[in-house]
């Protein structure tokens, strides 16, 4: 199958009632918006890391809405967002797209910001590049390069399946077995997830046109250039790790927080890098505790 397909696949996609689809710039958004029924609540963006999308905020989108206007798009290439972007799906490439969706809504400036894993780097991006000025939370963030000669190899093999017009074919058709999906989360990211949510990946790795979004996004990932940046981040951080992550080291967040001038890192015991996903009441208590006590959201 190449893609997934809203009125089959979406069928009872999480929190379908606050889907809406919205053209901003060359893109086709599936964006979820949710929050109280008041114009002064403060917003707060979630942004999925590769490979997922908004079903990954399933149980965490419902919890923060109650307090906040929560707005959780599939990023492009990846669930129900159709499109491209000029230049390919590179962290700059994405921060803009995300900024025109946001500016299409009329939320141009959220008052607070959670990324996943390399949505911790496009939620960055947005900061630097857009001058956004919001508390930023990642998640596992996916901030560094991959230490020694993986930091060059990883992105080049990226591209090159990239470039391969049977590699996403190749990855759904191994996907097509949801156990095989369930084992492949659980040693790749060292988290244990319900059968909703092995079943909601199996939805989406099983089309190769999710499968190419996932690798597009890999193959264009310049993590040096975020790592440079990152000194330049003057909004107060939050870095999360979950103790049983699998893909993204202590080491490397550790070094990220050092990094960044505002930012504080705490590591979270027997959960793993879709922390969020295992532990959504867990994870959604340390997003409004660091928030509120953040100027944009106190005021």
């Amino acid at each position: 199958m190449s893609s997934v397909r809203w009125e089959v696949d979406g069928h009872d996609w999480p929190n379908r009632e606050h889907s809406r689809f919205v053209r901003a710039g060359t893109l086709d958004w599936h964006v979820q918006v949710a929050g109280p029924d008041r114009p002064d609540a403060p917003v707060l963006l979630l942004i999925h890391g590769t490979g997922a999308a908004t079903h990954s905020w399933r149980d965490v989108l419902p919890l923060l809405a109650q307090h906040y206007t929560v707005i959780a798009p599939d990023m492009p290439g990846h669930g129900f967002t159709r499109g491209r972007i000029a230049g390919g799906q590179s962290l700059p490439g994405m921060a803009r797209a995300l900024g025109e969706l946001l500016g299409k809504l009329g939320y141009a400036a959220p008052s607070v910001i959670v990324g996943h894993s390399a949505g911790a780097a496009i939620g960055i991006r947005l900061v630097i590049d857009l001058g956004i000025d919001a508390p930023i939370i990642g998640l596992n963030p996916a901030l560094l390069p991959f230490p020694g000669l993986a930091a060059r190899l990883f992105p080049a093999m990226a591209r090159a399946l990239f470039v391969n017009p049977f590699t996403a074919m190749i990855f759904a058709q191994i996907a097509s077995s949801q156990s095989e999906v369930g084992k492949f989360l659980k040693k790749s990211t060292g988290s244990r997830i319900d059968s909703r949510g092995v079943e909601l990946y199996h939805r989406l790795f099983r089309t190769s046109d999710h499968c190419a979004g996932a690798i597009g996004m890999m193959a264009n990932w310049d993590l040096e250039t975020l790592a440079a940046d990152l000194p330049s981040v003057a909004a107060r951080s939050l870095l999360v790790h979950g103790a049983r992550d699998s893909a993204i080291p202590l080491d490397s967040i550790e070094r990220a927080g050092q990094m960044m001038p505002h930012a504080d890192v705490i590591t979270l015991a027997d959960l793993g890098h879709l922390a969020h996903e295992e532990a959504p009441e867990q994870v959604c208590a340390l997003i409004l505790e660091f928030a509120a006590h953040t100027s944009a959201v106190a005021a």
